[in-house]
């Protein structure tokens, strides 16, 4: 694996933890979940070949600290953080961006307020369910996991929310989880280290996200909607594939499930790479 190039960045409110592999012309990648820029580490060497590879930690997560601890987010800043990315590691040409979960989130709203920076997007499970005709469903599991998460704890929160993303009428015990590539197994520490600030202050924000869907109807060509061929019926799988029928656009789908980044990295990357050739 190749180390990066480690730089940081003041923004509004925070600083933020990013890191450069390869040369070309800019791949933006965007974490979710409680994840950072080492979310990436299984396929970033192999995209550098063809890119010049840039993530993050997002502001809050891992390395990217923010000036008030207690300071609410919301998608629009975090978007803005990724709009600063791009000013100062391709100030002169449009980038590619891939955003996963609320990753992706950000990465929508990105391409709507700075369409001009965005020469294409891929949007892999953006849990954007305000777009979906059961809204209100998905307004009371949100609030259910915050309740939760602020009389139980994190692990009760976590797994309220863990329940409410399943397939409708699933009742199963969570399969036993796929073996990790080493380097995502060591990454365990950190994530379990923002899963607090996630469940807290990221789904509330994200989840009741409505994206501006009139501007993406003008932008559709250079917006990929995509989604794990292991999703199909979770519930994070529903508001890409309502949006891509929406839009007229055709759904895409990567290895794995929600988390196929991690769990299927090579092929994911080797997908990634053939939808921005596309």
């Amino acid at each position: 694996m190749t180390d990066p190039t480690i730089g940081t960045l003041r923004v509004n409110g925070a600083t933020l933890h990013y890191e450069v592999r390869g040369q070309g012309p800019l791949l933006l990648l965007i974490p979710g979940g409680a994840g950072g820029a080492a979310s990436f580490d299984g396929i970033a060497d192999d995209m550098a070949a063809e890119y010049t590879v840039a993530t993050y930690d997002p502001r809050g997560m891992s390395r990217s600290t923010l000036d008030d601890p207690e300071a609410e987010q919301s998608v629009a800043e975090h978007a803005d953080d990724a709009f600063r990315i791009l000013e100062r590691l391709s100030p002169d040409e449009p980038a590619r961006v891939f955003g996963s979960s609320s990753g992706a989130i950000a990465a929508l709203h990105l391409l709507t307020a700075h369409p001009e920076r965005v020469q294409r997007l891929i949007a892999h499970e953006p849990p954007v369910v305000e777009v979906l005709p059961d809204a209100s469903e998905h307004r009371g599991l949100i609030a259910r996991v915050q309740a939760t998460f602020h009389t139980e704890g994190l692990m009760p929160a976590m797994a309220v929310f863990a329940a409410g993303l399943k397939k409708a009428g699933d009742t199963t015990e969570p399969k036993a989880e796929t073996k990790l590539p080493p380097q995502a197994a060591a990454r365990v520490e950190r994530t379990m280290a923002n899963l607090p600030y996630f469940v807290g202050r990221i789904v509330p924000s994200f989840m009741s996200y409505a994206p501006a869907i009139h501007q993406l109807e003008a932008l559709s060509d250079r917006l990929v909607l995509a989604c794990g061929q292991d999703s199909r019926g979770e519930l994070p799988y529903r508001p890409a594939a309502f949006l891509a029928e929406h839009l007229g656009t055709e759904l895409r789908h990567f290895p794995g499930g929600h988390t196929g980044l991690t769990t299927h990295p090579a092929e994911f990357g080797e997908r990634l790479r053939r939808v921005f050739r596309a």
